[in-house]
């Protein structure tokens, strides 16, 4: 209708209502934690089990045995039942990636300054690959058994890399070096050195003493005569990851043999790495054209082998020309993100590097790069090395196969960890939750707070539910009023919260969550035992690992302003038992602290009976499925009316609103999660005062449905011939 009708007429308006809001993504929840591997710190959106496994792995070796993260188990069950679910990977203190040097095939150097004649050879690097996830993982060339500086390697064997009889190479985790120039026999080294010319015994002596003499230099190195051969029994590096070159100081003394200190050339027969495995990666350049400067880069599984490759990304034609459209970085990609604000109270990940990463696996740096490798007749170009006074351009591609240590990829670090660490029902202590150590300033409690921070961005990461396994509230208080301080100020996500550890009492429990107050929050007890069948035994889990699964299942075969509770839609069907068999006395004094009772009923097996929040004001947001309701609601009308902003502020924008919100309440009144509501938009609460103030205002009203958590009957006896009353 007309704003203004004075003089008789006929007026006309439109009224569209078929307008439909761009559709509201699927919203999953959100699990934290630490997993075998991954970016940490990156949320990351996977949509089933396995590719959760690919990209955070599951089974991992631990001291003497194979585990898995409290994390993995979560994941397993939510996604069960739901196909989104956003993972952040935890690691404590400093942790890095693998990287690994992809060598030129010319061992030319290619500076570009060399005078005619004059081009130096050696070892030199066409381009760098990083793996896109953290951690040891990833290392397949590495020195197994180091924590620190000043650790001791115990691996092998080992083989000799003799140049010119004179030095034999050691390579660590970096693959950097640590050069001790060789002399010819004979000759005095410089004064940090000590030879003999002696026998076997005396070589032993005095190659030991070259290296823990060694100014500047860290490493120490044990070594015993055996027969004419020099043995090198143990090496230990005065920092990890140090590469030490070892000159043999005889030219009739370089059969090196038994060293327990290092990996030089990790692969085996049929080129399989010995360190390698199905959660980290290798490379290989499979094919190289020199007359278009371009190869191919195949990424494969560690654990493969040259007949039976697990190639996971083929990368084909990619040039070092950064003028091409197939230059490497573009192709793979060269961006990450780094955490930067730790420990502060705004957290934020800055994105680094020029091409966003197409790869899964992998980023590139450090190109040598070809510019402008073809001239216009599409000929290479400066043929004439000696004349033009530098390297031929196809002297920076890499090396046809994959390298001295079958494409292997080393350097990563886990940070820091406690061992041993504590799993399932051994996580009792603040200092060691899954080898993390969760104590107030620690590195572990950092982590954790960080990765919360970062989820906090409401605009960036949307979730409806929070998720921390292995944070136990009595132990690690501060991460989880973190959590739900993140959920309170969202507004539009709930956390499960764990109480306490296994074989705790019930008057603990009930402290726990007394001290709580909020109806963002919901804990559940007690622990639940689920069958773990990659590690072939049953597990002990604390609750919240069960109830993700049963929180997706209601939200898959109802809505979320069901209550995920009951028989119908609380059954935890994968749970073996509970860590102990509830009465109904339990679960009343249970309740009454807010605290849902996992039962086990005869033939009806382990289920959650209770859904009460951790409110303590008696109110409609006292219960579950009341404030998943209004996350519901809020999150639709949010990211519906988005679209709303900076449009005009008048009553066709108002109608607009009208008609996207209206029928969604509609709808969600239909299917049972409302009893009645009213939205208000209009002249009425959008006065002149309100418009100047560049405000759109409006009133939701719900009713919301209750549930029926207490089924009282009346059960009345009358004598015979009684009449029952109407």
């Amino acid at each position: 209708m007309a704003e203004k009708i004075v003089s008789p007429g006929v007026f006309t308006s439109e009224i569209d209502q078929t307008f439909l809001p761009s559709a509201v993504a699927d919203i999953g929840a959100v699990v934290v934690g630490p997993t075998v591997k991954g970016p940490a710190l990156v949320p990351t959106v996977v949509s089933s089990y396995s590719e959760y496994q690919a990209r955070f792995g599951d089974v991992f070796l631990s001291g003497s045995s194979y585990q898995q993260y409290l994390t993995s188990h979560t994941a397993q069950q939510y996604l069960k039942n739901a196909d989104k679910l956003t993972v952040v990977r935890v690691l404590a203190g400093s942790y890095t990636g693998a990287s690994a040097n992809v060598l030129t095939g010319s061992g030319l150097q290619h500076t570009g300054s060399a005078t005619a004649g004059a081009n130096q050879t050696g070892i030199n690097t066409s381009f760098q690959l990083h793996t896109l996830a953290d951690g040891t993982t990833l290392n397949n060339k590495d020195i197994v058994g180091t924590t620190g500086a000043a650790a001791t390697a115990n691996v092998g064997p080992f083989t000799t890399d003799v140049v010119n009889d004179q030095q034999v190479t050691l390579i660590s985790t970096d693959g950097t070096s640590v050069t001790y120039i060789a002399k010819d026999a004979g000759e005095t080294l410089t004064s940090n050195f000590f030879r003999s010319d002696g026998d076997a015994a005396a070589h032993a002596t005095s190659l030991a003493a070259c290296i823990n003499h060694a100014s500047g230099h860290n490493g120490k190195i044990t070594a015993v005569a055996d027969g004419a051969n020099v043995v090198l029994t143990q090496l230990t590096f005065g920092a990890e990851g140090n590469t030490v070159i070892v000159e043999t100081l005889h030219a009739n003394v370089n059969n090196i043999t038994n060293f327990t200190g290092g990996v030089s050339d990790p692969v085996g027969s049929n080129n399989i790495l010995l360190s390698g495995s199905k959660d980290n990666l290798r490379w290989e350049v499979s094919s190289i054209n020199q007359t278009k400067g371009t190869f191919t880069l195949l990424i494969r599984q560690g654990n493969d082998s040259i007949k039976r490759k697990q190639i996971l990304e083929t990368w084909n034609n990619i040039s070092l020309d950064p003028n091409s459209n197939n230059y490497i970085s573009k192709m793979i990609g060269d961006s990450y993100l780094s955490i930067q604000g730790s420990g502060t109270s705004d957290p934020y990940l800055q994105p680094t590097g020029d091409y966003p990463n197409k790869s899964k696996y992998i980023r590139v740096s450090d190109v040598t790069d070809t510019v402008d490798y073809l001239d216009e007749n599409g000929n290479i170009r400066d043929n004439d090395i000696a004349a033009a006074g530098f390297d031929h351009p196809s002297a920076s591609l890499p090396g046809l196969g994959s390298g001295s240590y079958g494409g292997s990829f080393s350097g990563g670090s886990d940070g820091t960890f406690i061992t041993p660490r504590h799993f399932y029902e051994n996580i009792t202590t603040i200092g060691n939750t899954q080898g993390l150590n969760l104590t107030v300033g620690q590195s572990g409690e950092t982590s954790y707070l960080d990765a919360l921070s970062l989820l906090n961005n409401q605009d960036e990461y949307d979730f409806n539910l929070l998720m921390l396994p292995g944070v136990l509230d009595n132990t690690h208080n501060s991460v989880i009023s973190k959590a739900i301080d993140v959920c309170e100020d969202r507004g539009d996500c709930f956390v499960l919260i764990d109480p306490v550890g296994h074989g705790s009492s019930i008057s603990a429990v009930k402290t726990e969550a007394e001290t709580r107050d909020s109806n963002y929050a919901a804990v559940y007890w007690p622990w639940v035992q689920v069958p773990d069948n990659q590690l072939g035994k049953n597990v002990w889990v604390p609750p919240s690992v069960a109830v993700a699964g049963m929180y997706a299942f209601n939200d898959k075969v109802a809505h979320e302003w069901f209550a995920p509770a009951g028989l119908n839609r609380g059954t935890l069907d994968t749970v073996v038992r509970a860590e102990r068999k509830l009465t109904q006395g339990n679960r009343d004094d249970l309740y009454e602290s807010n605290v849902n009772p996992i039962a086990t009923f005869p033939r009806e097996g382990v289920t959650v009976f209770g859904q009460k929040t951790l409110q303590k004001k008696s109110s409609a947001l006292d219960r579950v499925n009341v404030r998943r309701l209004l996350i519901k609601l809020k999150k639709f009308i949010a990211s519906s009316s988005r679209f709303l902003v900076f449009e005009q502020n008048n009553a066709a924008t108002r109608r607009r609103f009208l008609n996207i919100v209206n029928p969604y309440m509609e709808q969600v009144q239909s299917n049972s999660g409302l009893n009645a509501f009213r939205v208000v938009m209009d002249e009425s609460n959008n006065t002149p005062d309100v418009v100047d103030r560049n405000i759109l205002y409006g009133q939701i009203f719900v009713q919301p449905t209750r549930t029926a958590e207490f089924i009282v009957l009346d059960f009345t006896v009358q004598p015979t011939g009684a009449t029952f009353p109407e």
